[in-house]
């Protein structure tokens, strides 16, 4: 039977996996359908599993007519089969059931579930960071090359500090610079990227900003240091909820200034990444660097500096007090 002459309600089994409704779209404006998404997860499937075995996975889901939505724990109607881990989660005084994409057949079941983002925590199975992330933020209006500009600050930042990095297309608007690390304590990971954000935005403050209040970014890219502990990144080869459906791709820093965003989709991701790793199929795998050990001076920079969501909570506070002592009428004129 021809995919024409098939039902739109008739089930297809892919690796194992029934899936329906596959020539729907996968959301609206996506461009893309349900099948589409499939195929990118099983032709990426051996990439992404590297990407994201042990690690506790969040995902963007989309239902159709509704807006997309972050899901955490795996549902209890879920198949049996699909690997999970239980994680307390602090703030909200509950233990999260997190599915760990352990093989295709997971994958290929997230997707025919409108998973289309997958972000995994940065932790390993000890808990321990094995990533340090900053996570390059242009400004809404802001061109591409603003995003590339605060890279090649953090490069230099990087080597400055004797560390090396990746870089990876978010599949949004910004890019996501990785530093693979000797697993470390949590603590450690976090003090280590707010001292290389601060050291990247002195190199060009009329560039990049550590500045975590949008109102204080002055048009500047953020460069958001705050993807540790439990927190979670798209993944490399992870699909966007974004017109076209992009994907978080790997780029040499040499070819950087080449990037057009979007131009990586679900439609052509796994060709782009056979071309570009003929052997293996995954050049982000054969352009990160191998694990480091952090520079005790990173650590001890980093200690120092207030965390960003606290300092912006307090300074956010402050604000408030200030508005409402201030006499009516009190302030700038014009």
């Amino acid at each position: 039977m021809t995919r024409a002459e098939r039902s739109p309600e008739a089930a297809e089994v892919v690796e194992g996996v029934e899936l329906k409704h596959l020539d729907a779209e996968l959301f609206e404006g996506a461009g893309a359908t349900k099948r589409d998404l499939v195929e990118h997860v099983r032709a990426l499937a051996a990439p992404l599993v590297a990407e994201l075995h042990g690690r506790p996975l969040t995902v963007t889901r989309v239902r159709p007519g509704q807006r997309p939505f972050v899901q955490k724990n795996l549902p209890e109607s879920a198949p049996g089969w699909i690997a999970t881990r239980d994680v307390w989660a602090e703030a909200s005084h509950r233990t999260v059931r997190y599915p760990l994409a352990e093989d295709a057949r997971t994958l290929v079941w997230l997707a025919g579930q409108r998973a289309v983002e997958l972000h995994p925590t940065v932790l390993d199975g000890d808990g321990r960071v094995t990533h340090l992330v900053l996570d390059l933020d242009p400004p809404a209006d802001a061109p591409f090359s603003a995003a590339v500009a605060a890279a090649r600050l953090v490069e230099r930042a990087l080597g400055e500090a004797g560390l090396a990095a990746a870089v990876k297309t978010s599949g949004a608007k910004g890019l996501h610079v990785v530093v693979p690390v000797r697993g470390v304590a949590v603590d450690d990971a976090a003090a280590a990227t707010r001292a290389l954000a601060a050291r990247a935005e002195r190199l060009g403050p009329e560039v990049a900003t550590t500045a975590f209040l949008l109102a204080d970014r002055g048009g500047r890219v953020f460069l958001d240091p705050t993807r540790a502990g439990g927190g979670s990144l798209a993944c490399c080869y992870s699909p966007r909820v974004r017109p076209g459906v992009p994907v978080s791709f790997p780029v040499p820093w040499d070819a950087l200034d080449d990037v057009v965003p979007g131009d990586v989709t679900v439609h052509n991701a796994a060709r782009l990444a056979a071309q570009a790793a003929p052997q293996t199929g995954d050049p982000w795998r054969e352009l990160l660097p191998a694990p480091q050990e952090l520079p005790e001076v990173l650590l001890t920079e980093g200690r120092a500096i207030p965390v960003p969501r606290v300092a912006a909570m307090h300074e956010g506070k402050r604000r408030a007090r200030a508005r409402r002592s201030s006499p009516p009428g009190d302030g700038a004129q014009g």
